[in-house]
């Protein structure tokens, strides 16, 4: 409570003592009692409340969050040019009166939705696009008072300042905004951009009367039935177009797998052939060296050839050699079906050297 609520307080409780010692003296007179010197308490009692009413008409308290307008029959303009500051101050009773404007941050919303701004019903922002769309916005606009602006606006617009200059300022800038822009532009690529618009144009109209715009918030675009049906068909072809290019690139992903395995495949059976060959080749090359060694081995040693044939032959083949420039080979296997001491003994015939 303040010293200026507590004056008028104390002038109210004056008013009601003189007036109960008022209805007092006239009783006690009626009974033919009067009461000793009742026109001195009278007059005192009255004096004190005149007093009282007098510093509480004259005592104003201005809160932190506001500003007084001091309206006075005294000054030719009708009103003090300087508004009144936070604090205790005074004023010529029953001559001046102070108007409290706040200045600290009000917001001011216009919504379609009926109990959220500050008119009821649907308040949202008809506007029309560059492309002649329909479009319904809700917004809300942060702002306070210049204070100190605080008498002009008061001359200017009274206490009328949010539904006479806020809200149709706003109204008006966001048409005019909302036209340069298409509409997919506005509710999507330029929407920042929109906004940032809005804000510049509103801080020049605000500022040239006397308000600060702290903060413009587009908080809902709204479409027609119509461009809102004609939307979500055209999200639903999107979304069937990327399905569609999904699976492309699913199935092109499969194909360069399967070609990528095909690749890896045909590249490995390469290599194995390759290697095959390399290894056929190397083994006809030291088959080669070896018969080119024993070529020239056997060149040197042509007996040689006879001795590894007979090497060769098994254990039980019955064979005769004749001495001669060419060995004879004789099969025998027929005669091995003869007991074996019935055969008649061999004899090789004796060859005499010419000259022996």
């Amino acid at each position: 409570m303040n010293i200026a609520t507590v004056f008028t307080t104390l002038a109210t409780l004056a008013w009601i003592l003189a007036v109960g010692v008022a209805i007092l003296i006239v009783t006690q007179k009626m009974r033919q009692q009067p009461i000793r010197r009742s026109g001195w308490i009278i007059g005192i009692v009255l004096g004190a409340a005149i007093i009282l009413t007098l510093i509480s008409a004259g005592l104003v308290f201005i809160n932190p969050q506001d500003r007084g307008v001091v309206i006075s029959a005294i000054m030719s303009q009708g009103y003090r040019k300087e508004p009144l500051e936070p604090g205790l101050s005074w004023i010529v009773p029953f001559v001046e009166n102070v108007i409290i404007y706040p200045v600290s941050k009000q917001t001011y919303t216009m919504s379609i939705a009926p109990a959220e701004g500050q008119m009821m019903g649907d308040d949202s922002i008809e506007a029309r696009t560059a492309d002649g769309q329909k479009v319904l916005i809700d917004a809300s606009v942060i702002y306070s008072i210049d204070p100190q602006e605080i008498v002009q606006v008061h001359v200017d617009w009274q206490t009328r300042y949010d539904t006479d200059l806020v809200r149709p300022v706003t109204r008006g800038v966001i048409r005019d905004a909302a036209s340069q822009y298409g509409i997919e532009e506005v509710y999507s690529s330029k929407r920042d951009e929109l906004v940032i618009n809005i804000e510049s144009a509103l801080t020049e109209a605000f500022d040239a009367n006397g308000i600060i715009l702290h903060n413009f918030v587009l908080r809902n675009i709204s479409f027609s039935d119509e461009y809102a049906a004609s939307v979500e068909q055209k999200q639903i072809a999107e979304q069937q177009a990327q399905e569609a290019s999904f699976v492309i690139q699913q199935r092109k992903y499969e194909a360069d797998q399967a070609r990528a395995t095909a690749e890896g495949l045909r590249d490995a059976t390469i290599l194995e052939a390759e290697g095959q060959a390399e290894a056929y080749l190397l083994a006809a090359k030291a088959e080669a060296e070896a018969l080119e060694l024993i070529n020239q081995v056997i060149s040197k040693n042509p007996d040689l050839i006879n001795y590894l044939y007979i090497q060769q032959l098994a254990p039980n083949v019955r064979v005769m050699f004749l001495p001669s420039q060419s060995p004879y080979l004789f099969d025998l296997s027929p005669l091995m079906e003869e007991e074996l001491d019935q055969l008649p003994p061999l004899t090789l015939p004796q060859v005499e050297e010419d000259g022996e």
